[in-house]
């Protein structure tokens, strides 16, 4: 009977494999299925898993990945795409999802069976992504909400439910600025190159003209001549880009029929899952892999990190696991434990503040045509009542553009005096940052068990296969909000009190998932400072794996956030050396000390004088040959 499942998943991934190369017109194309992150580099393609706990949907999601990644190959050069790209990040963020939007649409015009893929593929995308619980266009991503608005208009349709709030967000703002240049580029569709100067009108009309850098048509017919030729007999007529759609067409409706047959057969498989070796291949020449989604989402379980389920893990908020009540008592007792401490980090704290207020002196640009009314030259224009107003606007301080996100261990090893000074400390510091001005988020990591819980019973029920990589159910929670007022949160904070919270400690994909909500920020400068006790630890991982799995994990993120990621990036170790893993870290010996070592390090971040910059967004690796 297993045997069987398994020969159906096997046929299934072979179809799914055929229809990939007849659809990206590349018969060379290398797809494997496995538990890493799926991702297009060069020629291979890394698919999500398939066997017996495989069911409808996620066959739909895995399809919609396919054809996502196979009309990116067919229908996209990086040469040209390279050569328009912007040079600021928000234009280029912009500039790359409207040109996803476009390969996309072309498939889903020419294939009804690639569109409801596809429509899958981005329902279960925003279904897990952090911005659709947002309210305001400050923490929603403006080039994801382009990129849908673009697809609703070339393709007829709507968003994701689970994205609708907030693009109805920004269409209004969007469609008033740009509801021509979105127009036009309907009419490019299948020329990436005229799409792609039609895209940069569009960037500029969304108010982000300074972010395009030099026009590339400029005394550069060179350079034209060779990105004409790279893009082969795609771009050559538009009766070429035609019949070979048409030919696309007739290709991938016969895959697609041998997919559906052994969809059918995979729908069936049973819902416990046995997981397979999956094959892993190391990326060509040090490229990156290609994935739809957020800047940098792409940082995640790679290589030889992997998740056995993730079926059991949660995002929860404070307040959801326990009753209001409770809260209320908890958070009493934290005021009580440490009411002298309380004085010593406010005084910390009231330091921090004035640095920062020294920074907030106001000044004012002048002789403007819009903005708050002069009052000081109103004469000017009594003695000449031609003589025109004069406006006024105030200049924004640069830390005022900045959001902070303080990432707390909520391990047992915390348990005690250190986890109540973290608390507090983390406590006062969101209060004296939103005073001036500064968006703060407080997160903690855990497990919801001891040794594994719901993941590893799965496992031990499908016979103990080897290597199953995290064991165990992950549990962040998140206590404030970036957007949530101090005053609203702080009752939350006394949830780190109860009893039985702190377990294990899983770090590399707990700043993986608050590196990731920053990312949805529309902050210029983000901030994130974690705040642990200890290494990485959770014996049901490691007794299964090599010793120092959940560490090596932690230090490929570590680098990956210091090396490539806007978001910088400090650490405090109390009673254990964090400075191993992180480039910006401070070990405190006693947690008495913690609110000093907070406030220092966010002033010396503060500090223009010792702030260091972060390295600009990469562009992305070639997808194409």
């Amino acid at each position: 009977m297993s045997s069987g499942k398994e020969d159906r998943a096997e046929r299934f991934k072979g179809v799914l494999g055929t229809a990939m190369k007849t659809l990206a017109l590349d018969p060379e194309l290398a797809v494997t299925f496995g538990n890493e992150q799926p991702g297009l580099v060069g020629h291979r393609v890394k698919l999500p898993q398939v066997g017996q706990g495989t069911t409808e949907k996620d066959i739909a999601i895995t399809r919609g990945l396919a054809d996502s990644f196979a009309l990116r190959l067919s229908n996209h050069t990086d040469t040209i795409h390279n050569r328009y790209q912007p040079q600021g990040k928000n234009a280029r963020a912009v500039f790359d999802a409207v040109e996803q939007a476009r390969v996309e649409a072309i498939g889903s015009l020419a294939m009804p069976g690639v569109k409801k893929n596809l429509s899958a593929m981005l329902d279960d995308r925003y279904s897990r992504s952090v911005v659709n619980r947002s309210t305001n266009r400050r923490d929603t991503p403006l080039e994801e909400a382009v990129g849908l608005i673009l697809r609703e208009r070339l393709t007829g349709e709507a968003p994701p439910p689970a994205a609708r709030p907030y693009v109805d967000i920004w269409r209004p703002w969007v469609e008033e600025k740009a509801a021509a240049e979105l127009s036009h580029l309907g009419d490019a569709l299948h020329d990436q190159q005229a799409f792609a100067r039609l895209s940069r009108e569009l960037i500029a009309a969304l108010d982000m003209a300074d972010e395009l850098g030099d026009d590339p048509d400029k005394g550069e017919e060179n350079e034209e001549q060779e990105a004409e030729e790279d893009s082969g007999e795609r771009n050559e007529t538009p009766e070429g880009q035609e019949q070979e759609s048409e030919a696309q067409a007739e290709q991938m409706e016969q895959a697609e029929g041998e997919t559906e047959s052994a969809e059918m057969e995979a729908q069936s498989i049973e819902t416990d899952e046995q997981p397979e070796d999956a094959e892993t291949d190391d990326d060509v020449d040090g490229e990156e892999p290609f994935r739809p989604q957020l800047p940098f989402s792409s940082i995640s379980n790679e290589d030889f990190y992997k998740v056995y389920t993730n079926q059991f893990d949660e995002v929860v908020e404070a307040q959801d696991l326990c009753d209001a009540e409770e809260l209320t008592r908890l958070r009493a007792y934290l005021d009580k434990q440490l009411s002298n401490l309380q004085g010593v980090v406010a005084r910390l704290a009231n330091r921090l503040q004035r640095r920062l207020m020294a920074q907030q002196n106001r000044s004012w640009d002048f002789d403007l045509e819009e903005g708050i009314l002069d009052t000081a030259k109103l004469m000017r224009v009594v003695i000449d009542p031609m003589h025109p107003l004069s406006f006024k606007m105030e200049k924004d301080t640069k830390f005022r553009d900045t959001v902070v996100t303080l990432l707390l261990d909520n391990s047992g090893s915390m348990r005690g005096r250190p986890i109540t000074v973290a608390a507090t400390c983390a406590d006062i510091l969101a209060r004296t940052l939103e005073r001036c001005g500064v968006k703060v988020e407080i997160l903690g990591f855990t497990t919801r068990a001891w040794k594994g819980g719901q993941a590893r019973e799965k496992w031990l029920g499908a016979g103990k296969p080897a290597n199953p990589g995290r064991l165990n159910d992950l549990r962040h929670i998140v206590y404030k909000a970036a957007d949530e007022p101090w005053r609203r949160a702080r009752r939350n904070l006394g949830l780190m009190m109860r009893e039985g919270l702190l377990k294990e400690n899983i770090d590399g994909e707990a700043l993986i998932w608050a590196h990731n909500r920053l990312l949805g920020r529309q902050e210029q400068r983000k901030i994130m400072m974690v705040i642990s006790d200890g290494a990485p630890v959770d014996d049901s991982t490691l007794s299964v794996n090599s010793g120092n799995y959940l560490e090596r994990h932690l230090r490929q993120v570590i680098t990956d956030i210091e090396g490539r990621s806007p978001v910088e990036l400090i650490a405090i170790g109390i009673g254990h050396d964090v400075t191993r893993y992180y480039k910006r870290a401070v070990t405190i010996v006693d947690a008495e000390e913690l609110g000093g070592a907070m406030t220092e390090k966010l002033a010396e971040l503060f500090d223009e004088k010792t702030a260091t910059k972060k390295p600009a967004a990469p562009k992305r690796r070639k997808a194409a040959a």
